[in-house]
């Protein structure tokens, strides 16, 4: 077996990799010939199997979250998913039916974490894909989240400080041991990528010897999702260009299938179904329907989606087989690959999405126990022994209580989940108090950028930990001035066709109505601040959080922002607003309404409520 990976000057973006089937082979006669002397065509044709997840976002403990899956009757069934030690177990459960395996990810496998990792920069993250057998990650947009530097140091390794925590702090880091891909992510100092746009993946030898190119990708939109120091060092260049390129390279190198990894994907509107693929949609397909037909496969990210497409039903001149594993760990893909190792291609692929069922939990909603369906593998021992001594050394920093809560504040999904909801409301509300004294009279937050319910203890009480799990990017405030135009301009942007639907959640007393059929950029049908229409010549004092003011998730017009006043964190925000008695409630009401709630493109399949 071998492995030579090559770097190129890239056009486009990376997402995710898969996973696979086993080979049958005849039995042997008492004087075997070498497979090397048959003829090829007797001898059938060579398995790869492609383990593949994505959006892991170190995820090293069991999220207390569940899958959706069909029940058979129509309906769905809970099954609590993921967790570093279970989805260890299941890598190895699938691999063990290939002889001949790649392990892959499709990006976002650290960044925006939970504060077992996050606190420690990802390192444990990082050093349980090293455990359970990653063979290749495509970088996404939050790998990013820490800069270039420490991204670098991730893979390379070391103790270097490249940003405020302080790296090593439980043990020397030796970074990741498998490869970092990155096709379209070019230094704009030298055109370079940052990481190795390809790989080549070896399998057998002579006649029998088989090979896989891969591509790893992000999407081209990562720009805007980063950081601007990492914006101002590094151009994100178009995927399906980027793919095309080193797809006929790969080919003229030997590749016999030739695999795509790119953090970038799709969501469908049919019945919920991990495996199903109907009414597929979202930034993937442009790109899909670009891309040329030497491309075998396609293993998406990004939008924490769980699906499985023969995509040649959408478009025949396309027939690649894609995948998606949601997120968190909750699925692996289990993808095969036949080869003819004559012809030197793939004759056949299959793929389905296996959940990774865990440890059941208690949730805003009671008890989601465990479902004798769909019983969960053993825990692979030495992951949970090495996630056990990370969470042990964060107790006390994660189990402190910050304050308490009523009743639990969930994060909106489906139809409504880039509204924000009762969480988005008490977000914002607590920022406008955070900031009254720097004149604040809105405050408005992004739906993308909660992360998961906060859901109160047994007590009431509010840990950090759980604080954290709902807003980890540690961004302080900004408090700008906007005319009224500005800022009516700026909830436009949620809903122009730049990026996905985002309805700005904003604090009690803005109101706003919105109705899609309108042109863009007059969607906005009625805006009102205490029961009266915002004066467009007028000033306001606005707060958002730093992304926002930077232009993050394509809200552009808040970079016009003037008299900036930078206050505390989010997090620090949410923290004073939860130490209220008696505890406060999540706000109910509905301080955006959509008019025509029937044209919403993305129905059942909107953003579940996360910042990708």
């Amino acid at each position: 077996m071998s492995l030579i990976s090559h770097l190129r000057l890239p056009l486009s973006i990376a997402a995710a990799l898969s996973l696979g089937a086993c080979a049958t082979t005849a039995a042997p006669s008492a004087a075997p010939t070498p497979p090397e002397a048959l003829a090829p065509a007797t001898m059938g044709p060579v398995t790869i199997g492609i383990a593949a997840f994505n959006d892991f976002h170190g995820n090293l403990e069991a999220p207390k979250q569940s899958a959706q899956l069909p029940d058979g009757k129509g309906g769905t069934v809970q099954v609590p998913a993921g967790g570093a030690a279970w989805l260890a177990a299941m890598l190895d459960k699938v691999r063990s039916q290939y002889p001949n395996h790649l392990t892959l990810s499709a990006g976002d496998l650290i960044g925006s974490s939970p504060v077992v990792s996050s606190i420690y920069l990802d390192e444990p993250a990082i050093e349980v894909m090293n455990r359970l057998g990653l063979d290749f990650n495509a970088v996404g947009n939050h790998e990013y989240d820490a800069g270039v530097a420490e991204l670098r140091r991730k893979q390379s390794g070391g103790c270097a400080q490249f940003t405020e925590r302080k790296p090593c702090q439980i043990e020397p880091f030796r970074g990741a041991k498998f490869r970092f891909l990155a096709a379209n992510s070019l230094l704009k100092a030298d055109g370079s990528t940052l990481f190795p746009a390809t790989a080549l993946k070896s399998f057998g030898s002579g006649a029998r010897k088989v090979t896989v190119g891969l591509i790893g990708l992000t999407l081209k939109d990562t720009g805007s999702l980063v950081p601007p120091a990492v914006a101002g060092a590094i151009a994100f260049a178009d995927e399906a260009d980027t793919a095309n390129t080193l797809a006929r390279q790969l080919r003229a190198q030997g590749a016999d299938a030739v695999v795509v990894v790119i953090h970038q994907g799709g969501r469908t509107t049919g019945p919920l179904d991990p495996n199903g693929c109907e009414g597929l949609n979202s930034e993937i397909r442009p790109v899909l329907d670009r891309l040329d037909t030497s491309v075998d496969l396609v293993i998406s990210g990004h939008t924490h989606w769980a699906y499985v497409c023969d995509y040649s039903h959408y478009n025949p001149a396309k027939p690649f087989l894609l995948t998606s594993a949601g997120l968190w760990g909750e699925f692996v893909t289990d993808i095969a690959l036949e080869i003819d190792p004559a012809a030197h291609k793939v004759i056949a692929k299959r793929a389905r999405n296996v959940v990774v069922a865990s440890a059941a939990y208690t949730g805003g909603r009671g008890e989601v126990p465990l479902n004798s369906a769909f019983p969960p593998e053993q825990p692979r021992a030495d992951i949970a022994t090495y996630v056990a001594k990370y969470v042990a050394a964060a107790k006390d920093y994660a189990t402190r209580k910050v304050g308490f809560l009523g009743a639990p504040a969930e994060r909106t999904e489906g139809a409504a989940g880039g509204t924000g909801g009762p969480l988005g409301n008490l977000i914002a509300d607590a920022q406008l108090a955070a900031t009254a004294g720097a004149g604040a009279q809105i405050a408005c937050t992004n739906p993308f950028g909660i992360r998961r319910s906060l859901l109160p203890q047994s007590d009431g009480s509010v840990t950090f930990g759980d604080v954290y799990a709902v807003q980890p990017f540690n961004t302080v405030l900004v408090t700008v001035t906007l005319t009224g135009a500005e800022f009516r301009q700026a909830l436009e942007d949620g809903l122009d066709s730049n990026g996905p639907e985002q309805i700005l959640a904003c604090s009690a007393g803005l109101q706003l109505s919105y109705d899609r059929t309108r042109a863009v950029g007059e969607r906005i049908a009625a805006l009102t601040l205490g029961g009266v229409p915002l004066d467009p010549a007028q000033d306001y004092r606005v707060t958002v959080n730093a992304f926002l003011v930077g232009g993050g998730d394509t809200f552009a017009t808040f970079v016009k922002g003037r008299n900036l006043t930078v206050g505390m964190t989010d997090i620090d925000a949410l923290q004073a607003w939860l130490k209220a008695s008696p505890p406060r409630l999540p706000p109910g009401e509905v301080r955006a309404v959509d008019l025509k709630p029937e044209t919403n493109p993305a129905g059942r399949a909107a953003p579940p409520g996360v910042k990708y």
